[in-house]
């Protein structure tokens, strides 16, 4: 019998498990404007006529840059 240890979704050294990437973006334009996160990470839908809805589609869309988003937000809220 598995342990509930062993499940793939139990991830306690993950700061990102359970984090929605919306609530993510979110955060992250509270503390930036869409300017300075286009600074930060170079990337169009920072740049072009910015929404969350368009940066959420294609951040889903392109793993590399949800890498940067996520990394970003880490470097932004989870300093040890």
């Amino acid at each position: 019998m598995e342990s509930e240890n062993n499940t793939p979704n139990n991830q306690p050294n993950n700061p990102l498990h359970g984090v929605k990437l919306t609530d993510i973006l979110e955060k992250l334009t509270e503390k930036y404007t869409w300017e300075e996160l286009a600074d930060r990470i170079n990337i169009n839908c920072f740049k072009s006529n910015p929404t969350i809805k368009s940066s959420l589609k294609f951040l889903r869309r392109t793993p590399w840059a949800r890498t940067k988003v996520e990394q970003l937000y880490l470097r932004s809220f989870h300093k040890k």
